[in-house]
């Protein structure tokens, strides 16, 4: 381990970024238990963050060290360890990448958005930890390809339950309709539009979140037992395939009446998921939003206890400037997260190698 009283010069410093996503309209039809999924998510900045400091192999066993600054963590590891320590998803990606014997590793890892705020931020956080990772190693992966790496990081490795929705937007960014044409294979197509529509709808957006992170695991078991059961083009999960359409379709013609439509039957479709998936929490942020003349609302990720919502504004400033203060004001756990729409996906650089190596 490096003594951090007198560290050296890293010889080369590695930076990534990745968005995370809100409004995923679709969201549980990207699972192995629905076989075919349309999905239609926005990625948006905070984003999460890596910087890989490389230094010169010192010959020690734990060549890597972590520093998980969201958690004042710091900590080593040795790549190819058979078991997991701190944080898993971190240690696994490592892992996966084989990072060359001859280097040892600084990785820090740090995030604007909570974790466990349902916003996708433990895919965002893989998967711009493999892209800097990959700077390391012959060639380059593409963007699909990170996120293809990033889930079989969760499911096979880790043996999470993950659809694949939250990789793919983090490595794509902007604005995304999905189709997974059988699990986990998928199709990402970019929606493209006018800046003055994308202006429009990066103010009109607000994400809230609850203040605690997102913990709905027996609800999550239960709902994926019945959906199982249910075979895969059951009338649930092909409600919610329809919103990623409808929702797709009001963006290119810039209706956002209709995109707050599909955000509105997307929620209660997860309500016939299982209504503890829309929490009171929720519930309460949607009756006041309603008030302020909001015209969608998607309780993110999954649903359930905690995690956060996405909120479609009308055309008044004032008004969503309004409603955020009210909901403040409501519960004090209750927090506006400022978000911007990403223009682009998964980001990594090397400053003193730009002339050389370039951007991705």
């Amino acid at each position: 381990m490096r003594d951090s009283s007198s560290p050296p010069s890293p010889i080369r410093v590695i930076n990534s970024v990745a968005p995370i996503r809100i409004a995923d309209n679709g969201g549980w039809t990207d699972t192995w238990f629905a076989g075919h999924g349309k999905i239609f998510n926005i990625g948006v900045y905070p984003y999460a963050e890596v910087q890989v400091e490389v230094f010169p192999g010192s010959g020690e066993r734990n060549r890597v060290t972590i520093q998980a600054e969201n958690y004042g963590l710091r900590y080593t590891v040795e790549p190819g360890q058979k078991t997991w320590t701190h944080h898993p998803l971190l240690e696994a990606a490592i892992q996966y990448m084989k990072i060359p014997l001859d280097l040892d590793l600084q990785v820090s890892i740090y995030s604007e958005a909570p974790a466990g705020a349902s916003t996708g931020t433990s895919a965002a956080v893989s998967v711009a930890l493999l892209g800097a990772l990959d700077r390391l190693t012959p060639g380059h992966l593409t963007p699909h390809e990170i996120a293809q790496a990033a889930h079989h990081v969760e499911v096979s490795m880790l043996g999470l339950q993950c659809g694949i929705q939250d990789q793919l937007c983090s490595a794509y960014g902007g604005i995304n309709y999905i189709e997974m044409r059988q699990f986990p294979w998928a199709s990402v197509s970019p929606i493209q539009i006018p800046n003055a529509l994308w202006w429009e709808l990066e103010r009109r957006l607000v994400l809230i979140y609850f203040g605690r992170a997102h913990d709905s695991s027996k609800i999550h078991e239960q709902v994926i037992r019945e959906l199982e059961s249910e075979g895969p083009d059951c009338k649930r999960l092909n409600d919610l395939r329809g919103t990623a359409e409808k929702s797709r379709d009001a963006v290119y013609a810039g209706d956002f009446e209709a995109l707050g439509r599909a955000m509105i039957e997307n929620t209660e479709a997860q309500q016939r998921l299982h209504a503890s998936l829309v929490s009171p929490e929720a519930l309460r942020v949607i009756e006041i939003a309603r008030a302020h003349g909001a015209v969608g609302w998607k309780v993110n990720g999954a649903g359930g206890n905690g995690g956060s919502i996405t909120l479609l504004c009308n055309d008044l400033s004032m008004a969503k400037r309004h409603m955020i203060r009210e909901i403040e004001q409501e519960n004090r756990l209750f927090k506006n997260i400022p978000l911007y729409l990403s223009r682009y996906g998964l980001r990594s650089w090397e400053l003193h190698k730009a002339a050389a190596s370039g951007c991705r």
